[in-house]
Formats: C-alpha cells, structure tokens, sequence
C-alpha cells in the first residue's frame, strides 16, 4: 500500500492492525486482527517487509537505516524471516507511517519533512530516529500526532 491511499480516508480499512500489515507487505493483510498483527512480527517479518516500507520511505530509510544491509540480504538470500527485533523496529516505523498517512492525508512531502526534522518535544532527535529506536520511541512520536490532531500545540 502506498500513501496515496490515505488521500481518500473513506477507503482506507478502519482497522490500524489492516492499514500496518498492509504497509508491510504482509499476506493476508485484508483481515488482520491485532493478535495476528503481534503473532507475525513476534514470529519474524520476511524482508519483503522492509521492501514494501522502502517503497513509501525510500530504501536508504529502511535498509541500512532500520535494519543493517547485510541482515536484510542474509535474510532475503536464505528465504528466512528477520529477527523479533528487527521486525518490531519495521513494525513501530510502520505505526508512524500509518498514523502519519492518516494525519496528512498521505501528503508524502510533508510526512517526509516531519519525520526528518528535529522536534523539541522528541529531545531534539527526529521522528523517524525515534521511532526506529523501538516501541517506546515509536509511541513517543504516536503520542506527539495525537496531540497534534487534537490540537495541541506541539
């Protein structure tokens, strides 16, 4: 799924576990519940994962940025899936990507800027680095759109 589909919210599936697994390229992605959702990144994402998250992100920004380079074509050369951690860093990125989508309509030159820029609220350190930290950094920067969309100033 690319960004273009949150230009038309109506259309976008109501579940954010869907929308995710979507992102990352998952099959099945048309009924994911969460439990699924938690069961394939805790079983290990296949690097096509990290392809489909390249696609809306650029690949510099996933491979070598979130996963190591060599990881990612071990992986992708054996047919075998990434590690828990690795998986859960695609899947945290993936829940900003979502909730980024959603909250600018899939507008990708302005997701990109907020990603890439330092925010004070974030200690300095940018989104995208934040989120790829881990589950911590990645609902720190969940917390930060919230607040945003609700009007908080941020």
């Amino acid at each position: 799924m690319d960004l273009q589909a949150y230009a038309h919210p109506a259309e976008l599936p109501a579940s954010e576990a869907t929308r995710v697994a979507r992102l990352l390229a998952i099959d099945g992605s048309e009924s994911v519940s969460d439990v699924q959702l938690a069961r394939h990144v805790a079983n290990g994402l296949f690097p096509k994962a990290a392809l489909a998250l390249s696609d809306v992100l650029g690949r510099n920004r996933v491979v070598g940025s979130v996963i190591p380079e060599a990881t990612f074509r071990r992986a992708r050369k054996a047919g075998k899936t990434l590690s828990r951690d690795h998986s859960g860093r695609l899947y945290c990125v993936g829940r900003v990507v979502d909730a980024l989508g959603r909250a600018y309509y899939g507008d990708q030159e302005t997701i990109n800027v907020f990603l890439n820029r330092p925010h004070p609220l974030l200690g300095g350190e940018t989104p995208f680095d934040m989120a790829r930290s881990g589950s911590a950094g990645a609902e720190a920067v969940l917390n930060l759109i919230r607040r945003a969309q609700a009007g908080f100033p941020v």
